[in-house]
């Protein structure tokens, strides 16, 4: 999978590469302090010796060169420890006078330990490539200082670093067999890490392209409690949300074209009576022009409606906000829904109160357009109830409008859905599904709110809030 390919490649240059440098520099570190520890304890191990020699010399030997020299070749066979390193004693101008390996007169020491010990009277150590040899040592040189203060002769211990050189590789190896070891349990892991989270991500790919290509309301099974299951989630309820608003715009589109082909029919089918119709009686013309009067203006106000779905959805709904007699505007509202209402046998009770309303800055078309709408919803679903009751006032810097019906109300599951576009619920009434969104958004811009429940004893209620102070 390219998806796969794409993340290892970035965690091995990322992660692995840090993984690597930090195993590079911790055995960088281990083998300096391993080689640190050892040279220098056998460095302390071999100058506390040379010294304890060194003083030994000076406290019970005779001070005589013979007997210097004499004492020095007896020392240097009795040593015992000559199989771990070798004890000389050089003269003052760097001849081997004795050694613990027999050559009592071989080459000069060419290290820099010997004349630095005979120039400053001080003990001096060389840790290096022995120059005639090759080999890897370390030496220790204690000055022999006769009574008058002269360097008679210097006592130096030598040794080999190999078996310590094989000891600190031996170290160095277990150190990188660990970080090798931690390297490939990181690679490990993080490979299973990624695939836990690659092959999710798979799915919900594969997923989120099958709900771009049409199939909408798929789900996603969640394995994780996570970001990785959030995400599922998210998409889960994505999925579902574009499935129901796919299906509600195909109920949408269903709808609009059920109301408009309604209207359509009755204007054809009564245009083409009165035109064919011979002699024209004055009764049925009158009612056929009063129908396709009638339905034109249902379908005029259909069109309005969906004009101003679509500015509101393009952004071009606007205001024109204006200083204005909002009790007024809703009571104009009410008389003339209300005597339109009466011939359907509906009554429409306007519940009279005697608040003083301040002017409200507002566009009162647009509000009035929200009254007619809930006006005219109540009657269509709430219109068996045979009685309607509007109300205006003022509440806690707010102007409430109430309106309720005595119809059989909204089922309770579809109640969160109702002012969604395109939503039409289980109601058989005529009807578009947007007048309610576009209702909603218009008291939105007025910086209120419009709210619908089912009302005590039964039928709806619907609440309109705008503030008074709105500027």
């Amino acid at each position: 999978m390219k998806t796969v390919a794409g993340i290892q490649k970035r965690w091995i240059l990322n992660m692995v590469s840090v993984i690597c440098a930090v195993i590079v520099l911790a055995v960088a570190i281990v083998s300096v302090a391993f080689s640190y520890y050892y040279y220098s304890n056998m460095e302390s191990g071999l100058v506390a010796k040379a010294k304890t020699t060194t003083d030994f010399f000076g406290t019970y030997i005779s001070q005589s060169y013979n007997d210097y020299y004499q004492s020095c070749i007896t020392f240097a066979k009795t040593f015992e420890e000559k199989n771990r390193m070798e004890l000389q004693f050089v003269s003052a101008t760097g001849k081997i006078v004795a050694s613990s390996y027999g050559q009592w007169a071989g080459r000069a020491p060419s290290t820099t330990d010997l004349e630095q010990a005979i120039d400053s009277k001080q003990i001096r150590v060389f840790t290096g490539i022995n120059p005639q040899t090759g080999e890897h040592i370390m030496a220790v040189s204690s000055p022999m200082i006769y009574t008058n203060g002269e360097v008679i002769g210097v006592l130096r211990y030598v040794t080999s670093l190999r078996l310590v050189d094989h000891q600190i590789a031996f170290c160095i190896a277990i150190a990188i067999a660990a970080g090798l070891i931690v390297l490939l349990l990181v690679i490990f892991n993080g490979k299973f890490f990624i695939r836990s989270i690659v092959e999710p991500v798979g799915e919900i790919t594969a997923t989120a392209k099958r709900i771009a290509s049409g199939s909408y309301g798929v789900q996603i099974q969640k394995k994780y409690d996570d970001e990785i299951g959030e995400l599922a989630d998210t998409i889960n309820d994505m999925s579902l949300k574009i499935g129901q608003t796919e299906k509600m715009q195909t109920e949408f589109i269903s709808s609009v074209s059920h109301e408009l082909r309604t209207p359509l029919t009755a204007i054809t089918g009564w245009g083409e009576t009165l035109m064919l119709s011979e002699p024209l009686n004055p009764a049925e013309v009158r009612r056929g022009i009063t129908t396709i009067l009638k339905e034109s203006r249902r379908l005029t106000s259909m069109v309005e409606e969906l004009l101003e779905f679509t500015r509101i959805q393009d952004g071009r709904f606007t205001l024109n906000v204006e200083k204005c007699d909002l009790r007024a505007e809703f009571e104009d509202t009410v008389f003339m829904y209300g005597s339109r209402l009466q011939q359907e046998g509906i009554a429409l009770e306007y519940l009279d109160n005697d608040d003083d309303f301040p002017e409200v800055r507002c566009d009162p078309a647009r509000l009035r357009q929200v009254f007619l709408n809930i006006l005219d919803n109540a009657a269509k679903h709430g219109g068996d109830g045979k009685k309607i009751d509007a109300s205006i006032h003022a509440e806690e810097n707010q102007v409430v409008v109430r309106i309720r019906d005595y119809g059989p109300g909204i089922p309770e599951q579809e109640l969160p859905h109702v002012k969604l576009k395109f939503y039409k619920g289980s109601s058989k009434a005529r009807g578009s599904g947007i007048g309610l969104a576009v209702c909603d958004e218009i008291v939105s811009m007025h910086g209120g709110s419009l709210n619908i429940e089912n009302a005590q004893g039964g039928g709806c209620m619907v609440t309109v809030r705008l503030p008074i102070g709105n500027g």
